[in-house]
């Protein structure tokens, strides 16, 4: 299975478009939708999200609801290209206007006019904006449907936002729960991050923090210790590390192992017949020499602050080469929450195409057979 998205943040919209997935899968457009407004929502988010609506628009490869085996075409419309349009048109468009040469430190902003030769930092911001994740949302979406009918299921939450964190662990089952403002669990931590939040909007500044994903059902052996890049963690890793302002993944333990001795770190095996194998403890994160081992995954991500900072920072411009403050494009203050929902749909669309590479097979009933014959 390949996913590949396309669409600039002001264009006319966000496209994603799914090969190799398998024909007889319901596709529930209400639940498309319904992660979508979540990657919109959260305390901190800017005016963007008050123009835009999001809903997706199947365009190829589903018909009466449910997929033929062939692309699958996922469309985002932008509501605000309207307002964009004269600066945006791929038909023609006045260039000389919402010029960028104020470039932002820490965005894609610099790097990617040296390496695009581009006089406009447009050209780079349009695609590198964490908008695109509109269309990650989509199709993350419809592999956690596929997921879900072999009895693996995603979730997550927001674990801190700047110096805010919540030490708590939970069990899956409560992740489904999540209904404060900032996604995270506990109430009271979630309006001590509002307050932050505000601060930061007051000061011109932003927020990062810490999302944790956690998978359950997924049977052992996905992954390989064989090659390297087959290694599931090392997929996951990647995945989540392509989502915008990503800048640290752990997996279980994570950091922390390293501090630890190994007989603290290490989970120990234990068998009975009912159970089959099995471990009292999860400090590896379900996954062990690059395979999971049919515990819950546990994956956490750092969110970096949004380098869109309404205050500046100290850069150059690059059409006069003189000292200026870095262009404030309209932005969020904290997308933490957001992230998390991206985070879901990158770790469903990777999961799903490393059961897809095991396994193979044309039709989602296909797929479900071979699944079911695997060892927990």
């Amino acid at each position: 299975m390949k996913i590949v998205t396309s669409g600039e943040s002001h264009g006319k919209g966000l496209f994603a478009v799914i090969e190799g997935f398998p024909a007889g899968l319901n596709v529930r457009i209400g639940s498309i939708d319904a992660a979508l407004a979540r990657r919109q929502s959260g305390y901190g988010r800017g005016a963007r999200q008050a123009i835009e609506c999001d809903r997706v628009e199947i365009l190829t490869g589903v018909r009466d609801g449910i997929t033929l085996g062939s692309p699958v075409t996922l469309a985002i419309l932008n509501r605000d290209y309207e307002n964009w349009k004269q600066w945006m048109a791929p038909e023609g468009c006045d260039l000389s206007a919402r010029r960028l040469t104020a470039v932002r430190p820490g965005h894609a902003d610099l790097s990617g006019m040296k390496k695009f030769s581009q006089t406009d930092a447009r050209n780079i911001l349009e695609r590198a904006s964490a908008r695109e994740t509109a269309a990650r949302v989509a199709a993350g979406e419809l592999c956690r449907m596929l997921l879900e009918e072999l009895g693996v299921f995603v979730s997550g939450y927001v674990r801190n936002i700047g110096p805010v964190c919540d030490e708590e662990e939970y069990p899956f089952d409560r992740l489904s729960c999540r209904e404060c403002a900032c996604g995270m669990m506990n109430a009271a931590l979630a309006e001590r991050a509002k307050r932050e939040i505000d601060a930061c909007r007051s000061a011109g500044d932003t927020l990062g923090g810490i999302c944790e994903i956690r998978v359950k059902g997924l049977k052992s052996g996905f992954g390989s210790c064989m090659t390297y890049p087959e290694k599931l963690d090392a997929r996951l890793a990647a995945a989540a590390m392509s989502v915008q302002a990503v800048k640290g993944v752990e997996f279980g333990a994570g950091f922390g192992a390293a501090r630890l001795r190994g007989s603290a770190v290490h989970d120990e095996i234990f068998y009975d017949e009912a159970r089959g194998f099995y471990r009292r403890t999860n400090r590896a994160g379900g996954i062990e020499g690059g395979m999971s081992n049919g515990e819950e995954i546990v994956l956490r991500a750092a969110m970096k602050p949004i380098p869109t900072l309404g205050a500046g920072l100290s850069t150059v411009d690059t059409e006069t080469m003189q000292p200026v403050r870095a262009a404030a494009e309209r932005s969020d203050v904290c997308a933490v929450p957001a992230c998390e929902q991206v985070l879901e749909a990158a770790v469903c669309a990777e999961l799903c195409a490393a059961v897809l590479e095991r396994l193979g097979g044309d039709t989602l009933a296909q797929l479900k057979a071979r699944y079911g014959e695997l060892p927990q």
